[in-house]
């Protein structure tokens, strides 16, 4: 096998201020077979691996429970874009101990035959957490209730002729595998506030995703509680404890269902400039991770985005999109905090003024951008985790945008990184944490026996900043 050699950057953490930081453990997913771990590996904050479940790949999400179990899936199914076999809890020693796989009897396309798939993609969450992510006082039950995206073969002739159809499907199972609630998004396209020809853009654009034919451009890629809150507190019944909280990144909508009706009852998206407080925040772009912060975090109450930019939306034709599909684009990601009554910014990361972004002035080492999944999980010391999903690069950014942790997963890729308490897991005792202060990158070079070397900044300022150099620094 041919291997690409490419510019050579460390991995692991590369920057720590434990004084700054929410320290904890970190749980980073797994892609494929080179990241470390070979599975869900977890983390200290110096990037030392704690333990790993081979095997369980999360190639989307993993959820750690108090304890040290930890929720993740198995493989993909051979044939079926996006969809992985089970859900599976696993405990600290690696031994499965729930599983759920009852979701559709489908066609393996491996060897041909039937087999039961939960056709679980993207995200779930175990109930007594409404984001799975750490909040003080609100912890996913052990056993119980499971609230999961998962697919459904099925045929909607207005969005495609062929016979088979995913049909994007939020469930909920109880402890045993049993189905309890579900939810079609295809029963709910005219809640989404989608320009009257998406539907059109969609079918003449939407192609097959492996051998089972699957369609599957839209979807939701994340699905939470909305939790108790303040809203509701106050009368508020769109922001029910019991609703659920997603979006959509192909269509630029994010919303809230009621449980009981399955009714969109809140709605930010597509169209951002039909009131002032949507062209404030500007048009949101395939964002991921929407999601309430808990009860009990700074910020409670308030929703927060990942806004990757890139390109999505279907409707009107563009400049960039003359069919109208992928007719929003915008080079860069931002995250977002909005106050989900006003429709106000309250906190946000990389979100320049309108005309301000200048890629000659930005500071690169504070830029973020990845067009694909990525999150944000507001912490208890009001700092912000941030994965950058395509970079493999995990960052905590406090209120006011300095990066104090800064990781690189070995195995690049990862879909979201979550932070928990030390006092979660069945540790023999607490890692160090020791600050990690990193090199300028002129400093390093490569020797030729394949070693990394820091040079000392006092020899590289000789060349650098030596008199007489037409880019010498003052």
């Amino acid at each position: 096998m041919a291997i690409m050699y490419t510019r050579v950057y460390p991995t692991g953490t590369v920057r720590y201020n434990p004084e700054k930081c929410w320290n904890g453990l970190t749980i980073v997913p797994c892609k494929s077979t080179f990241d470390l771990g070979r599975g869900a590996t977890l983390y200290d904050m110096n990037g030392n691996v704690v333990n790993s479940w081979p095997g369980l790949w999360g190639c989307f999400d993993n959820k750690m429970l108090p304890g040290g179990d930890i929720l993740g899936t198995t493989h993909y199914v051979e044939g079926y874009w996006h969809d992985c076999r089970t859900l599976t809890q696993r405990n600290w020693k690696g031994e499965t101990v729930w599983e759920f796989d009852r979701g559709e009897e489908i066609t393996d396309y491996a060897d041909k035959k039937k087999i039961w798939s939960a056709r679980v993609h993207h995200d779930f969450q175990r109930k007594g957490s409404p984001t799975g992510y750490y909040c003080p006082g609100q912890n996913p039950a052990p056993r119980g209730i499971s609230l999961i995206n998962s697919n459904r073969s099925r045929s909607i002739p207005e969005i495609s002729e062929k016979h088979l159809f995913c049909d994007t499907l939020l469930i909920e199972v109880d402890e045993k595998g049993k189905i309890i609630w579900e939810w079609s998004l295809y029963d709910h396209w005219d809640e989404l506030g989608l320009e009257f020809n998406a539907k059109a853009v969609l079918k003449a654009n939407n192609q097959p995703r492996g051998e089972s034919g699957e369609l599957k451009d839209v979807y939701c890629n994340c699905i939470s509680y909305v939790g108790p809150n303040k809203w509701y507190d106050a009368g508020d019944k769109r922001f029910h404890p019991d609703n659920l909280i997603t979006d959509i990144r192909a269509l630029n909508v994010s919303f809230i269902i009621d449980h009981e009706t399955g009714r969109v009852v809140w709605r930010m998206g597509p169209n951002f400039a039909c009131t002032k407080e949507l062209q404030d925040i500007g048009q949101i772009v395939g964002q991921h991770h929407f999601h309430m912060i808990p009860q009990g975090l700074p910020g409670a109450g308030n929703v927060l985005i990942f806004d990757n930019g890139g390109q999505a939306g279907m409707g009107a034709p563009s400049a960039c999109a003359p069919s109208g599909y992928n007719n929003a684009t915008r080079s860069y990601s931002r995250v977002l905090e909005i106050d989900p009554t006003t429709m106000k910014v309250v906190w946000a990361y990389n979100n320049p003024a309108p005309g301000e972004f200048d890629f000659g002035k930005m500071n690169w080492g504070q830029r973020l951008f990845s067009a694909y999944c990525s999150s944000a999980d507001r912490l208890p010391n009001g700092n912000t985790l941030i994965t950058e999903s395509i970079g493999g690069r995990v960052i905590e950014v406090t209120v006011e945008g300095e990066i104090v942790w800064e990781f690189y997963n070995p195995g690049h890729h990862l879909f979201r990184a979550h932070r928990y308490p030390y006092d979660w897991f069945p540790l023999d005792k607490k890692p160090q944490e020791i600050a990690i202060n990193p090199p300028l990158n002129m400093q390093m070079r490569i020797t030729p026996d394949g070693q990394v070397k820091v040079l000392p900044i006092e020899e590289v300022d000789q060349y650098y900043f030596s008199e007489g150099r037409p880019d010498r620094k003052e």
